[in-house]
């Protein structure tokens, strides 16, 4: 696919965790379909069941994930070759995979794992790192985008309430492939601000599609 489609765009993540009263196929569509109505320029999507049923009914470019939690290891998305193979053959548009540093499945380092989805598959890769260090590696194993999603989800990496903004100027002063930045993104000055930070696009989720979370932000905001 064109990744200049999604430069300079909000790419709206249209995911629900098991528990939500949001975890339905059909709702996880409707809320893909408002996302296209507002003007998103792309999708992210979780698991092969939500990603085909979403690449049948809206025509946006679509990152497809797979979480799953395996015994032993800490690395959630799209662990193994064998997701990484249910999300393109669900019908996604961008596979991204955990590309930190953390132990992966069967042996595996995750630029081993980079470099087996490009042999492979016929979608562009995109590395979900937390450090700066994960980036430069992701890039050079082969990654075709470069995301912040998983900074603050490693021991290692900053710990913060707002968005690595630091993170994304290192990353786009120190690799080649366009940088796409996600987590804790709230506020719209947040999203102008990665783009003139250096990202590519931007990715936000929770403070579109969790209700739960934007009624307990809006009462937390209104206590004296």
């Amino acid at each position: 696919m064109d990744l200049g489609s999604l430069k300079g765009g909000l790419i709206v993540s249209c995911q629900a965790q098991p528990g939500s009263p949001l975890r339905d196929v059909a709702i996880m569509v409707a809320m893909a379909r408002a996302a296209q109505l507002g003007g998103a320029v792309g999708l992210r999507v979780n698991g092969p069941e939500d990603i085909a049923a979403i690449h049948a009914a809206v025509r946006l470019p679509m990152i497809g994930i797979y979480k799953q939690d395996l015994d032993g290891f800490d690395v959630r998305i799209t662990p193994t070759l064998e997701s990484a193979r249910d999300v393109v053959q669900a019908g996604a548009d961008i596979l991204a995979i955990d590309a930190t540093d953390r132990p992966h499945p069967n042996g595996r380092t995750s630029a081993q794992l980079i470099q087996l989805c490009k042999a492979e598959f016929h979608v562009p890769i995109m590395a979900d790192v937390s450090t700066l260090p994960e980036g430069i590696a992701a890039a050079e194993a082969g990654a075709d985008i470069v995301a912040t999603t998983l900074s603050g989800y490693t021991p290692y990496s900053r710990q913060l309430e707002t968005p690595d903004f630091e993170l994304i100027a290192e990353l786009a002063a120190n690799v080649s492939v366009p940088i796409i930045t996600e987590g804790r993104i709230a506020r719209p000055e947040d999203a102008r601000r990665a783009l003139d930070s250096g990202a590519f696009a931007v990715v936000v989720g929770t403070a579109i599609t969790r209700p739960e979370w934007i009624t307990q932000r809006f009462i937390e905001g209104m206590k004296a």
